[in-house]
């Protein structure tokens, strides 16, 4: 165990890393030293910020504290708290159940473990959303708003976030040049409903264009990247500035979940097959060349052999860039768990995802190898035996495909951007040389 050492163990998605780099942000402006993600925790503290989505993503964070217990029980480590969305729900149960740890928080009162902590040096606390060193550098997710009023049949989030709630566009830009002057180049834009950004402030109407037009012009950001988008009361006003502002990526990640409308109701999506269709065509008619990542769900009540088969077509039909999918899990006091009987058996939903996901690799397949030939901007993440590692404008970090770049001797350090033109491609990367 080390004095002044705080670890924190994130699960779960970036949403949580943002909130975990304020947690950390605000500990080492009172002298604590912060690790994130440790395999081998040994601090004063560790802390786990834990996620609550669906049924795997919970017990990965209950198994996660029940490793950590263990540890505080064999005194490998110090004390341990938990906060975040799983706590935010089960604190009751979870308190009683694993007694281990010294503290609980849920998803926004964590302030009061950073207010509890000795200062072990003078300074004045940063704003709380400033970030610590958790991530690449060049790299941050900025998160513009909290909550969801969407209130999907299946989802929990708007009973673990509450309703949607933005950030005012001052503060948010403040943060960007803040992050911009320690270095960051790339924005990851993320919130839980990036379509009704702007429709709880001021003149009530969507103003995520507004936003990302005001994003574009902080000095050193060369990339912003939009993550989770509704397609119903989506503005279309932000491919506008997509189209005209060129640090905004050809990227838009919008989750659909699925195609059939007997499915698509009783998810209570409030959106058609046909509504669907016409707002893929209208993307890509705004944005030529857009890339577009989407989430999918099989296994959904209601969801028989013929919806799996509709939903295997759209996808063939779609040609999603990127796609992720994931089976249905009856989530507790959620619409869905008080109406609808979970009907498709859990080894039924493998099966279909299984099937979803090895058609997606070759539709994926087919559309990497258009990218062969095009010169291409890359942000280089790391180097390899002599070849860069790094994305595209079209790949936002962990979840998308990576590019292989021949450097051919050239010196390139993490960080950079560099030209390089797509020799060949797989399903889920691209190879290149270094352009002249």
């Amino acid at each position: 165990m080390k004095k002044g050492l705080v670890d924190i163990v994130t699960m779960g998605c970036s949403k949580n890393l943002v909130d975990s780099e304020r947690l950390a942000r605000r500990l080492q402006a009172k002298g604590w030293k912060m690790r994130h993600n440790p395999e081998d925790p040994k601090g004063e503290w560790v802390v786990v910020n834990t996620c609550g989505f669906i049924g795997d993503a919970k017990e990965e964070s209950v198994n996660m504290i029940l490793g950590l217990g263990e540890l505080r029980q064999q005194k490998k480590i110090g004390r341990l708290a938990v906060m975040g969305c799983l706590s935010e729900r089960y604190r009751q149960d979870l308190e009683e159940e694993i007694p281990e740890v010294d503290r609980w928080y849920g998803k926004f009162d964590w302030g009061a473990f950073v207010d509890s902590l000795p200062d072990l040096k003078e300074g004045s606390a940063p704003k709380p959303w400033e970030r610590s060193i958790s991530t690449d550098p060049w790299t941050a997710y900025l998160k513009v708003s909290e909550g969801c009023n969407r209130m999907c049949a299946y989802c929990a989030i708007p009973l673990i976030t509450g309703r949607h709630k933005s950030r005012p566009i001052e503060e948010i830009v403040e943060e960007a040049q803040r992050l911009a002057s320690e270095g960051v180049k790339e924005l990851n834009i993320i919130a839980q409903d990036l379509s009704a950004y702007g429709t709880d402030l001021e003149g009530e109407k969507p103003r995520l264009g507004e936003l990302v037009d005001r994003l574009a012009d902080v000095e050193g950001i060369e990339w912003i990247r939009l993550h989770y988008a509704y397609p119903t009361q989506f503005p279309w006003e932000v491919l506008e500035v997509m189209r005209r502002r060129p640090n905004v990526c050809n990227y838009l990640d919008v989750a659909l979940q699925h195609i059939s409308d007997p499915v698509l109701e009783n998810m209570r999506r409030h959106i058609t097959k046909e509504e669907t269709m016409q707002f893929l065509e209208k993307v890509r008619k705004e944005v030529p060349g857009i890339r577009l990542r989407t989430t999918l769900m099989v296994g959904f009540p209601g969801e028989g052999e013929k919806e799996f088969e509709e939903l295997l077509e759209f996808v063939k039909d779609a040609k999603f860039d990127r796609m992720g999918a994931f089976a249905y899990s009856e989530e507790d006091d959620t619409w869905a768990q008080r109406h609808l009987k979970d009907d498709v058996p859990d080894e039924e939903k493998q099966r279909r995802l299984n099937i979803l996901m090895a058609l997606q690799e070759e539709v994926a397949s087919e559309a990497a190898q258009r990218a062969v030939g095009e010169k291409v901007k890359v942000l280089v993440e790391r180097i390899e035996g002599g070849k860069a590692v790094g994305r595209t404008e079209w790949d936002s970090p962990e979840v998308d495909p990576e590019i292989i770049v021949d450097l051919k001797g050239r010196d390139v350090a993490p960080g950079e951007f560099i030209q390089a033109v797509v020799t060949s491609a797989g399903a889920f990367e691209l190879f290149a040389d270094i352009a002249d």
